[in-house]
């Protein structure tokens, strides 16, 4: 029952004690394949190194809306030679956070919108940070993904850890992105979550950790990892009443058709 984790950190520190034994435990669960996002232009490097280290971690590039305060017009080279790299599968993790005030709005904007054109630029799904900022997010997405290269057209990218509304998963369904689930939908209260998941067609699904960060009920309060994904992949079988192990070849061939490997 092979599994890809499309969101996991393992470049943050959180792994620095036993990094090597937590990717033993995710083999041992059957993670075939782990992504790991950047931040920044350090984790981007970060994350490259992992990347070539190991021949089961990808890697996607970009800048964090949260680390967005010094973006300028001349971040855009450094971005798209880390793209160049054989192992990055998509620009990420970028997106809009209204939550922290660590950027201004308008300088997130800007760093959101050159990222979106990089990556259609370069033909590179996009994975979509959203923190309550549901409605210019999708309004730039919206605006974006016509005019996207027409290779990415039905492989636009993912909304990553969706915690939105069941209408902001429609209206990103209606373009074309896959949503990403992670430790919430599993939690007790998460009733309206486990309601989009389930409303979610099985063919537009991700699964990740988003470790360090949101372990499952099963181990919250814990530091996540990926040997954690059977939890979400159970919770998400059971709401679309499949096995475990056809929602387990359903995402691994959802993350491989948004990401190409395989020729997907």
């Amino acid at each position: 029952m092979e599994l890809v984790d499309t969101h996991c950190h393992l470049n943050f520190r959180n792994y620095d004690s036993d990094r090597a034994q937590a990717l033993q435990r995710a083999r041992a669960a059957d993670i075939v394949r782990i992504i790991v996002p950047a931040i920044d232009l350090d984790s981007c490097r970060q994350a490259l190194k992992l990347a070539a280290s190991y021949e089961d971690i990808f890697a996607s590039v970009g800048i964090h809306p949260n680390c967005s305060g010094g973006f300028a017009d001349s971040t855009l080279k450094p971005l798209r030679q880390l793209a160049s790299n054989a192992k990055v599968v998509a620009i990420g993790e970028i997106g809009l956070d209204y939550h922290w005030d660590k950027s201004p709005k308008p300088t997130q904007w800007r760093a959101f919108e050159s990222q979106l054109r990089l990556a259609s630029e370069l033909e590179l799904p996009v994975i979509i940070h959203n923190r309550e900022a549901s409605d210019d997010l999708m309004a730039m997405l919206e605006n974006w993904a016509p005019g996207a290269a027409a290779s990415l057209h039905g492989r636009l990218g993912v909304l990553h850890s969706f915690s939105a509304s069941g209408e902001i998963a429609e209206r990103a369904l209606a373009l074309g992105f896959c949503l990403g689930f992670t430790g919430p939908v599993t939690y007790k209260k998460a009733d309206e979550l486990r309601e989009i998941a389930r409303r979610s067609p099985i063919n537009r699904i991700l699964i990740e950790t988003d470790g360090p960060f949101l372990a499952p009920q099963q181990r919250r309060g814990k530091r996540n990892e990926p040997a954690y994904l059977h939890y979400i992949n159970q919770k998400l079988a059971e709401l679309h009443c499949v096995t475990p192990a056809e929602m387990a070849r359903q995402t691994t061939c959802n993350a491989e058709r948004l990401f190409s490997w395989h020729g997907g």
